[in-house]
């Protein structure tokens, strides 16, 4: 029987890396749904449009996309675009990108179709909440701003300091939370793990126990 996990929390709380390394040891299917929101974005501002586009523009756009994943690595429009959606310019625009209402219901129906017949995890910021409410198993992933800025500074994705980066990482957690439309939040019913002072194994570790038998074999 499939099975969704479904791990939520903010940027830089380790979601993707866990989730992916998770969906290895368990040997079911992962899906970074972030990607998704930031290949979007890539093809927004190649095609100049902003956050005062008209809905109608964004729609059409929209209509031009086509995401897939092969080996764990995203593919916009038929192109590798994996590190390409790495960069600043991406990562201060994806907000107001993964804002959009006509954005957000064209991913989540993409998400759910992926996601639909295989057992998967899947990480983001309203799996739990929206796209999968009723997934088995949930987690929301935590860590202090500090800390998760020392992450993404270490991955070397970015070319801001680590303060600049803890100042950005505080605004974006402010606009998801906050947003109308599937904002950043913890489902009730998922389990809450701060990992400010866990690495990667003992935070899977954690997400393990709590697992059925069955499905953690």
């Amino acid at each position: 029987m499939t099975y969704i996990i479904a791990i939520d929390g903010p940027s830089g709380s380790g979601k993707s890396t866990i989730s992916n390394k998770l969906a290895e040891i368990l040997d079911i299917e992962y899906l970074n749904t972030g990607s998704m929101y930031r290949a979007t974005t890539l093809y927004f501002l190649e095609n100049s449009l902003d956050e005062n586009s008209t809905n109608e523009k964004v729609k059409k756009a929209l209509n031009n996309i086509n995401i897939n994943f092969i080996n764990n690595e995203i593919y916009l429009n038929g192109k590798n675009v994996e590190k390409e959606i790495r960069n600043d310019l991406i990562t201060k625009n994806v907000s107001w990108v993964s804002a959009n209402a006509s954005v957000r219901k064209r991913l989540v129906d993409m998400q759910r179709e992926i996601a639909n017949e295989k057992s998967f995890v899947l990480d983001g910021r309203d799996i739990g909440t929206v796209v999968f409410p009723n997934a088995k198993y949930k987690f929301y992933l935590t860590a202090n701003a500090r800390q998760r800025a020392i992450r993404r500074f270490e991955q070397n994705e970015s070319n801001l300091s680590v303060d600049e980066i803890e100042k950005a990482i505080i605004a974006r957690d402010n606009y998801d939370s906050s947003r109308k439309i599937s904002p950043l939040k913890k489902a009730d019913d998922a389990i809450e793990i701060d990992n400010s002072d866990l690495n990667i194994k003992q935070t899977i570790d954690l997400i393990l126990e709590n697992l059925d038998k069955k499905d953690a074999l």
